[in-house]
Order: C-alpha cells, then sequence, then structure tokens
C-alpha cells in the first residue's frame, strides 16, 4: 500500500490518513480500504467512519489484552497495511438513482447557479444530471452525503449567509461538491432542487439511503411526480 500514516484520536481510537485534500483518487483508496478492514476486522474494531482522506478506526480497547491498547491496535493496523493489498470495494458497482425536481420552490438558487456558469437553466440541470458522482463521505447531519463529481462549470461558493431553514431533500452545490440535506435544518450551499426521497430513517435498517462508496445519478422530474413520490414515501 502506498504512503499513509496513522494517528492517534483520542484513547479509543486511530486515524488512517491518506492525505489532506479532496479529490476522487485519495477517496477511492479510502473506500477501498474501508471495504478491506471491515472483512478482515479483528474483534476489538467496533466501528469505522470514512472521510474524504482518511478512516477514523473506533477501537474497544477492553478488548485488547495489553497496558496500551491502542498502541496495540496501532501495531496491529501498521502489520495488516503491509501484507493487505487494496481491491475496489462492491459498493462502488451500485448506483443509486435520485428522483430531484429542480428549480423554483425546489431550488431557489438553480437561475443564480446558472447564471454564474453563463448557461441557460436547462443546460445547468442536463450538466447536473449527467454527471456520474461517487458518496465520498458522510457527515454533517445524519446521511447528508458529499458528493464527488459535478461539473466543473457548476461549481459555485456556498451563500454568504446560511438560512435558517433548509427543506429535507434539498439537493445543494457547495463549491465543487453537490450534496442532500437529510432533514429540515439550516444550511448555505446553493439550493438548486429537491428529492422527494428520505435519505435518512432512523427505523431502516441501514438508517442512511447512501453509503460512502456509493455511485449516484440525479433524474429530473417535474413538480407533479414529486408530490406523487412524496406522498407515497410518508
Amino acid at each position: 500500500m502506498s504512503a499513509c500514516r496513522i494517528e492517534f484520536l483520542g484513547d479509543a481510537a486511530l486515524l488512517l490518513r491518506f492525505g489532506d485534500g479532496i479529490d476522487a483518487v485519495t477517496n477511492q483508496r479510502v473506500h477501498a480500504c474501508t471495504a478491506a478492514l471491515r472483512a478482515q476486522a479483528p474483534d476489538w474494531l467496533a466501528d469505522l467512519t470514512p472521510a474524504y482522506a482518511c478512516i477514523a478506526l473506533h477501537v474497544d480497547v477492553a478488548r485488547i489484552a495489553s497496558d496500551d491498547a491502542l498502541g496495540s491496535a496501532c501495531a496491529w493496523l501498521e502489520e495488516w497495511l503491509v501484507r493487505t493489498p487494496l481491491v475496489a470495494s462492491d459498493t462502488h458497482s451500485r448506483v443509486v438513482e435520485i428522483p430531484v425536481a429542480y428549480g423554483g420552490q425546489f431550488g431557489p438558487d438553480l437561475a443564480a447557479v446558472a447564471t454564474h456558469a453563463l448557461l441557460p437553466i436547462e443546460e445547468a440541470i442536463a450538466r447536473h444530471t449527467a454527471a456520474n458522482y461517487t458518496v465520498a463521505m458522510l457527515g454533517f447531519a445524519p446521511g447528508f452525503p458529499y458528493l464527488l463529481g459535478l461539473d466543473a462549470s457548476l461549481a459555485m461558493p456556498r451563500i454568504d449567509t446560511p438560512r435558517t431553514r433548509v427543506a429535507a431533500g434539498s439537493v445543494g452545490i457547495g463549491g465543487a461538491q453537490t450534496g442532500i440535506y437529510p432533514q429540515a435544518g439550516p444550511g448555505g450551499w446553493r439550493l438548486v432542487g429537491r428529492t422527494p426521497l428520505r435519505l435518512f430513517d432512523a427505523r431502516r435498517d441501514p438508517p442512511s439511503l447512501l453509503q460512502a462508496g456509493h455511485r449516484v445519478r440525479f433524474v429530473a422530474i417535474d413538480a407533479a411526480t414529486f408530490d406523487a413520490m412524496d406522498e407515497h414515501a410518508r
């Protein structure tokens, strides 16, 4: 495995860092390593949390018979990294289609994004739906996916003053990323549309519709279809 480093994260976790930036190649390594760790995990590994360029390994220190439990876990990880080849995660083969109603009440910032990109609104929608996205990580709120793959022409800074309430299912653009708000709450991304799908439901297993490593495609729908799907999802 190419260079990475291990850091201590408090007294019950390790951080495996592959880099410090946001890029697809590094993120693919994170997902491949996460999948390999899940497949070969020792019993002291309580959970894994992948991010853009690192993985947090949550350690059940009570399961390690050592005065230096975290150090022992670190030594195991160092040895494991040397002998374990990385292969693509199965989650990368799954493509999840997300229906989105664009513009108007669903995406109040779509016109501004299109103007910023010097594009007609229809072309901005076409470019947003044409891209192939990868869920780089979940964060900010339960089930919130940070998506890599946005057409560069649609990249736009976040709004200067975040909204105090963004509707659940809102699809936004923040810099070079696209994301989806699973629940209603504050947010500062440019809102271009909204999906009627429930991205997070604590009663489901797993609760999050999308997982790190999944691939995503957006599909444009009209308001009537949104209303019908939204009613069915309630």
